[in-house]
C-alpha cells in the first residue's frame, strides 16, 4: 500500500508542506514551473535550497507582484488579522473572490475541489473564531494569492503522488502568543484551534506559532488518520523548510513508501440468550431495537432445546462499554430471564469510505484492507438506486 507519512514535529504551515511534498515527486523543478503557470494572478514561484541545523531541504518562495510575504503572514487568518505595513495599500478579497480565482486555474477538477474544501475549512474556522458570517470575512490581497498558491500547490502534489493512505503525526502547535491587529492572542490562534478539533496536538518549549490555519486545514482535509509513523518501507523523504530559525530545525518532513496494513484488533462483548416462546415477528422487532440501541451485529440461530422444542439462539455483538445497556434492551424486548456474556477478541480490517465507478455511474463503497488483503464493496442502497434509475437488476451493475 502506497503510504504518505507527514511528520509535524517542528512545523505545519502550508508553504512547508508544499515544499516537503515537492521533494517526493520525480520532477520537483517541473512541478515548480507548472505551479507558476496555472494562472494565479501576479504570482511567481521559485525553489531554493535551505539549511537548518545542518540539514538541507526545500523552501518554495512565492512572490506576489515581486513582494514575498514573511512566514505565516500569508496564512488566511493572519493575513486578515496581523499587522502589516502594506495592509492599507491592497484590496481585500472575500470567499466568492477565492472561488472565482480557484475556478479559473488550469488544474484538474479534483485539485479544484480539494482546494475549495480546504478554504471552506478555514473560512468556517474564521467565522466561528471571530463571530461573523463567512460572507463578511475578507483577506489581504497579497496574503490571499500566497495562500492560494500554497493550498493549490499541495493539492496538485497530493494528486501527483496519489497515495493510498495518508498518515499525519500529532501536530506541534508551538507555544506563547501572537500579536494581531486586535491584540495579543495565544498559540494556537483561535482559527487554528478550531480547525484542530478532534486532531491530536501538543506543545513543547518552542516559543512561536508552528501550526498555521492553512497548514492545519490542509492536514485536516487529507489525513486518513493522525498517529505515529506506520511500519513502512521508505522510498523517498522530503524536507520543507520554514523561514524562521529555532534551536531545533524548523522543518516539516514527509515520507513516501510502501506499508503493509495489518488491520486492527479489539475486544467485543457477545451477549446470548435462548428463546423458545416468542413469535418470529416479536424476535424480528427485538433485533431492530437492539440495532437501534447501538449493537454492532445481531443474528439468530435455530437450536433445539429440552423436550425437543425448536427455539432460537439470539446473539448480540456490542462494545464492552455498551454491554449493560444492550443487556437491558434484551430483557426489555425478549422473553428471556437470563443473558450470557462472552468476551471476544476480534481481528478487524481497516475500513474507509470511497467512491467507485460502475457501468451506470458513481457509487459510494466501503474499502477494507489489512492482513495482506483488500476488498471493495459498494453500498447496497447506492446499487439499488442505480438499478431503479436505470431499470436493471443489481447483478447488471459492475464496478469498472
Amino acid at each position: 500500500m502506497k503510504t504518505l507519512y507527514i511528520e509535524c514535529n517542528m512545523g505545519a504551515a502550508g508553504d512547508m508542506l508544499m515544499s516537503a511534498l515537492s521533494e517526493l515527486v520525480p520532477d520537483s523543478d517541473g512541478f515548480v514551473k507548472k505551479l507558476g503557470g496555472i494562472g494565479i494572478p501576479n504570482v511567481t514561484v521559485e525553489k531554493e535550497r535551505v539549511q537548518k541545523c545542518g540539514v538541507y531541504g526545500t523552501h518554495i518562495k512565492v512572490a506576489v507582484g515581486g513582494e514575498v510575504e514573511g512566514e505565516h503572514m500569508h496564512e488566511y487568518e493572519h493575513s486578515h488579522e496581523h499587522m502589516h505595513e502594506h495592509h492599507h495599500h491592497h484590496h481585500h478579497s472575500g470567499m466568492s473572490d477565492i472561488e472565482h480565482i480557484i475556478g479559473g486555474l488550469a488544474v484538474s477538477e479534483k485539485v479544484r475541489e480539494n482546494a475549495l474544501a480546504v478554504y471552506k475549512l478555514i473560512a468556517e474556522a474564521e467565522s466561528a473564531a471571530h463571530g461573523c458570517p463567512i460572507e463578511q470575512i475578507h483577506f489581504h490581497e497579497v496574503g490571499t494569492m500566497d495562500a492560494v498558491t500554497d493550498i493549490v500547490g499541495v493539492c496538485m502534489l497530493i494528486e501527483e503522488l496519489a497515495p493510498d493512505r495518508i498518515v499525519v503525526s500529532p501536530i506541534n502547535t508551538g507555544s506563547g502568543q501572537v500579536r494581531c491587529v486586535h491584540g495579543i492572542l495565544p498559540v494556537p490562534a483561535p482559527a487554528t484551534a478550531y480547525i484542530l478539533k478532534d486532531v491530536p496536538i501538543y506543545s513543547n518549549d518552542v516559543r512561536g506559532e508552528l501550526c498555521t490555519p492553512t497548514g492545519a486545514a490542509l492536514l485536516k482535509r487529507f489525513a486518513d488518520e493522525f498517529s505515529n509513523m506506520p511500519h513502512m518501507k521508505i522510498s523517498a523523504v522530503g524536507y520543507g523548510m520554514g523561514s524562521k530559525d529555532f534551536e531545533t530545525a524548523n522543518c516539516l518532513r514527509a515520507f513516501i513508501g510502501e506499508s503493509r496494513e495489518l488491520g486492527e484488533t479489539d475486544e467485543i462483548s457477545e451477549l446470548r440468550c435462548n428463546l423458545d416462546d416468542m413469535t418470529g415477528e416479536e424476535i424480528g422487532y427485538a433485533v431492530e431495537k437492539l440495532f437501534e440501541g447501538g449493537a454492532l451485529d445481531v443474528f439468530t440461530t435455530p437450536i433445539g432445546m429440552k423436550k425437543n422444542r425448536p427455539a432460537v439462539l439470539l446473539s448480540c455483538l456490542c462494545r464492552p462499554q455498551d454491554k449493560e445497556k444492550i443487556a437491558e434492551l434484551i430483557f426489555k424486548y425478549t422473553s428471556t430471564i437470563g443473558v450470557r456474556e462472552y468476551l471476544c477478541k476480534r481481528y478487524v480490517l481497516q475500513r474507509r469510505d470511497i467512491t467507485v465507478n460502475t457501468n451506470y455511474g458513481e457509487v459510494r463503497a466501503k474499502k477494507s484492507s489489512g492482513y495482506g488483503t483488500e476488498k471493495v464493496k459498494p453500498e447496497y442502497d447506492e446499487l439499488a438506486r442505480l438499478a431503479d434509475e436505470n431499470g436493471v437488476a443489481l447483478s447488471d451493475i459492475k464496478i469498472l
